[in-house]
């Protein structure tokens, strides 16, 4: 159970990560002016928040696991 609490806050920090990457293309993105860019990057980091807003269930779910023992 504790190697799956690690697997989740790796695997959370990995997808912060990922959105401070994309968060800082979009940027460049903007300033550079390119539009289909901007989109495909919006898109991704709409994806990747997702997948952050769908972790605390399963963070939550391993969490009621522990009690239930």
């Amino acid at each position: 159970m504790i190697a799956e609490d690690r697997d989740s806050a790796s695997t959370e920090h990995e997808i912060q990560r990922k959105i401070k990457i994309k968060q800082s293309q979009l940027q460049i993105a903007i300033e550079g002016n390119m539009p289909h860019v901007v989109r495909g990057l919006q898109c991704q980091l709409v994806e990747l928040q997702a997948q952050v807003k769908s972790q605390p269930e399963s963070d939550f779910q391993a969490l009621m696991g522990l009690v239930d023992e």
